[in-house]
């Protein structure tokens, strides 16, 4: 992504001036959702139906007819089979307040005096295009928009496009500035120029019908797992997003995992459970989320900046927005062409809005700058991932032994050490891991006994801890900590069975082996076991120096 244009645009350059707090008087309503599919795929039809169901969204607020299927499409096919067939009937069912004319643009599309709308969110279905092709045929200057060379171009995307049914006159070429753009509580008059989409679509029909079933879940049951952010130390402006992102996840009661080191997060590093992704700046999936078998957690949200993030949803390795929604995440965005760092989603202030109870789709709005541009949003319009955010602890049932509700103790435990209450958190964290001995609370336990001189009670607490017969990919790293941790406690033979039993996980590559292999050699001969120790040494030495290459 090149660096940002610094002329347009100067509010978004550095870190935005706080927003008051989420209006939520705006907000979407299932009466005023609209879904969009395409009729000529019968899966959109499908998709269509089940999110109606979900939501309880009316029947009659699908809108279907037949359209192209791929994702490319052409500016007059998408005039004539998308723009203009939406536009009539969403103004004949009074979707729009507008007065058609008789006249047409250059582009074709059927001009209209507009007076603003009435849908709080345009839900668009797998199967529509996804993206716009450019059209030099089409192109005339926009200023002062087109007046760098890189604006002057009609593609984009197609999402992007209909955030504009409401203002059908606008140029079609390089960008047109979102009046939602970081604003906490839109007046009418903005909120009747622009309509807000988000798009249910994965590389599979079920992926993207898992889109909802996941928000669903997490408004239930809570947004449950840790919080990660990749600073590229790429650019200064990009950098501070981030940056900011860290600080407000840690106000939220996350310990965010920060890599400030070149590249992305490297396959080793510890992953468990993360249900908050904010990273920049690689072509496609890499790193822990390239392992075999790796899921997000439920209500997962991930956001990793690049320009072509979303130039195909169909590959789930292609790319990010599409592997994201392959391996479980719930919601996220990306751009199907060169949006420069300026006019893509500003990760900070989509955080922002969340935590203030924003809906997916409004956040999106209040952290996007430009329409008519490249930007897509992937995820169900009405998914607010903070509704319910009460850090409740378990109830008096004893839960399962790693259960989930361990990272609402653990930003329990954060926030009352924020607090200046660490003796009590400490204590929280001991009684729920007592209730649930787990790997995530027991390794929180011991390290902070650890970091107070007692490696007795640190070693205790995680030998309570049985190494689970199956071990998620998402966890790999986790092991590997436990046996860290106990070796630290003066626990060799502990340590050894860990390190054991992840050493022995088949699908674990030749890269993870070439990490950690050392490690679990040390801890072999300090437990005095010379066969484990010889045989990983042996192992060692036949690893390919390939392995070596990449973080």
């Amino acid at each position: 992504m090149p660096r940002t244009l610094r002329f347009l645009l100067p509010g978004l350059l550095g870190l935005a001036a706080p927003a008051a707090d989420w209006d939520p008087g705006s907000s979407p309503v299932p009466a005023r959702v609209l879904v969009l599919a395409n009729a000529a795929d019968a899966d959109s039809l499908d998709l269509a139906r089940r999110y109606v169901a979900a939501r309880a969204v009316p029947e009659s607020n699908v809108l279907a007819w037949r359209m192209p299927v791929a994702e490319s499409i052409g500016w007059r096919d998408f005039v004539n089979t998308i723009w203009n067939p939406l536009l009539e009937r969403l103004v004949a069912e009074r979707w729009i307040d507008a007065i058609p004319m008789a006249t047409r643009d250059a582009a074709g599309r059927r001009k209209h005096a507009p007076n603003g709308h009435r849908i709080a969110a345009l839900v668009v279905c797998r199967g529509v295009p996804l993206k716009l092709e450019h059209d030099p045929s089409l192109y005339v200057d926009a200023p002062p928009f087109t007046r760098r060379g890189e604006f002057r171009t009609n593609a984009g995307s197609v999402d992007a496009e209909l955030s504009l049914l409401a203002s059908p006159n606008y140029p079609i070429n390089a960008f047109v500035p979102n009046p939602l753009f970081q604003n906490a509580s839109p007046a009418g008059g903005d909120l009747r120029q622009v309509v807000r989409v988000a798009r249910l679509d994965g590389p599979t029909a079920a992926d993207a019908a898992a889109l909802v079933e996941r928000a669903l879940a997490a408004e239930r049951d809570g947004l449950r797992g840790r919080a990660y952010v990749d600073i590229a130390n790429r650019d200064e402006i990009g950098d501070a997003w981030f940056e900011a992102v860290a600080r407000q996840l840690a106000d939220l009661g996350f310990d965010p995992t920060i890599d400030r080191e070149p590249g992305t997060f490297p396959a080793h590093a510890r992953f468990d459970a993360p249900v908050l992704y904010f990273g920049w700046y690689a072509g496609s999936v890499e790193g822990p989320f390239a392992l075999p078998g790796f899921r997000f957690p439920p209500g997962a949200i991930a956001l990793h900046l690049h320009s072509y993030s979303a130039a195909t949803l169909r590959s789930p390795n292609s790319g990010w927005t599409g592997p994201f929604v392959a391996r479980g995440v719930t919601a996220t965005v990306g751009n199907v062409h060169e949006p420069y760092l300026s006019f893509t989603h500003a990760p900070h202030l989509l955080l922002r809005a969340l935590a203030r109870g924003a809906t997916w789709v409004e956040a999106v709005y209040f952290s996007l700058p430009a329409l008519s541009w490249q930007a897509v949003a992937i995820g169900d319009p009405l998914y607010r991932p903070f509704a319910r955010d009460d850090l409740r602890l378990p109830s008096a049932r004893i839960p399962e032994p790693g259960s989930p509700d361990a990272y609402n103790v653990l930003r329990r435990v954060k926030r009352m050490e924020a607090e200046g209450r660490a003796d009590e958190a400490l204590d929280l964290a001991r009684i729920e891991h007592r209730r649930a001995p787990g790997l995530t609370l027991g390794l929180a336990v011991a390290r902070r006994l650890l970091d107070r001189g007692d490696a007795a009670e640190g070693a205790a607490a995680l030998a309570s801890v049985r190494p689970a017969a199956k071990v998620p990919v998402d966890e790999w790293a986790l092991w590997r900590e436990a046996a860290v941790t106990l070796q630290a406690a003066g626990k060799g033979d502990a340590a050894l069975e860990w390190w054991r039993r992840l050493l022995a996980l088949p699908a674990l590559g030749a890269n993870l082996r070439l990490q950690w292999l050392p490690e679990a050699i040390r801890a072999a001969r300090d437990a005095g076991s010379m066969s484990d120790a010889e045989g990983w040494q042996a192992e060692l030495l036949r690893l390919p120096p390939a392995a070596a290459s990449g973080r």
